[in-house]
C-alpha cells in the first residue's frame, strides 16, 4: 500500500530482457535499508525488489506488467517516481494507492495556470467512469486531485513543488529528462473507493 507521495525520482540504469524483464533503478535512497522482497512503487507500479547494491535496486516486470503499463516504454535514463511501501504509523499525506495500475492515461494538453500547470489527460472509456471532480487519481504514482471531467478527459493542477520533485518536471523548459507534453503516456490508477463502489453497484 502507498500514498502517492513521491520521495525520490530515480532513473533506469540498466535493462535486461529475458523471461521477465529486469530493471536496475538508480536512486538517492540508502539502499542498505531496502529489504529483498520489499515492494516499491515505480511510476505507480508496485514491483518487488529482487536485488540491491549501492545506489540502486533491481526489480522484475512480467510481460503482463509491461503490456498494461508504461514500463514497456522504459529505456536507460527514463526518470522513475519512487515511493516505498506505507508502514503502520506513517502519515497518509496523499490517498490510499495500491500500486496496481489500471491502465494508461495520455497527456492531451499542458498550460501554465498561475504558478501551477493545468494538465489534461485522456483515459480509455472503460476507466473514465471511475474519474470524478474532486476525486483522487494516481498518475505515474503521484496522488492528484481531479479538477474537471469531460467524457474521457480530465484535468489536474500540478503545483510547483510537485513539478520539482516528480518526473512531471519535464513540463518545465530546460529540465533534465524527456519533455512532458501532449502524447506522453503515464500509468493511471483509479481511486480505490471508486473501484469498490463500482463493484457494489454491479452486484446489486
Amino acid at each position: 500500500m502507498f500514498t502517492g507521495i513521491i520521495t525520490d525520482v530515480g532513473h533506469v540504469a540498466t535493462i535486461q530482457r529475458r523471461g521477465d524483464t529486469l530493471f536496475s533503478i538508480a536512486t538517492a535512497w540508502d539502499t542498505d535499508g531496502i529489504a529483498l522482497g520489499a515492494s516499491i512503487a515505480c511510476n505507480g507500479a508496485c514491483l518487488t525488489v529482487v536485488d540491491r547494491g549501492p545506489g540502486r535496486f533491481d526489480v522484475e516486470a512480467s510481460a503482463e506488467t509491461l503490456s498494461k503499463t508504461t514500463l514497456g516504454d522504459w529505456t536507460v535514463g527514463t526518470p522513475v517516481n519512487l515511493e516505498r511501501a506505507l508502514r503502520l504509523g506513517d502519515e497518509l499525506g496523499g490517498h490510499l494507492v495500491s500500486g496496481h495500475v489500471d491502465g494508461v492515461a495520455t497527456v492531451v494538453s499542458v498550460r501554465p495556470e498561475g504558478d501551477s500547470h493545468r494538465i489534461v489527460f485522456e483515459v480509455p472509456a472503460s476507466l473514465a467512469r471511475f474519474v470524478a471532480p474532486k476525486g483522487s487519481v494516481a498518475l505515474d504514482g503521484v496522488s492528484l486531485t481531479v479538477n474537471e471531467v469531460e467524457d474521457t478527459r480530465f484535468g489536474v493542477n500540478i503545483i510547483p513543488h510537485t513539478l520539482q520533485w516528480t518526473n512531471f518536471r519535464g513540463v518545465l523548459p530546460g529540465t533534465d529528462g524527456p519533455a512532458f507534453g501532449p502524447g506522453r503516456r503515464v500509468n493511471f490508477e483509479i481511486d480505490m473507493l471508486a473501484r469498490y463502489l463500482q463493484r457494489l453497484v454491479e452486484t446489486r
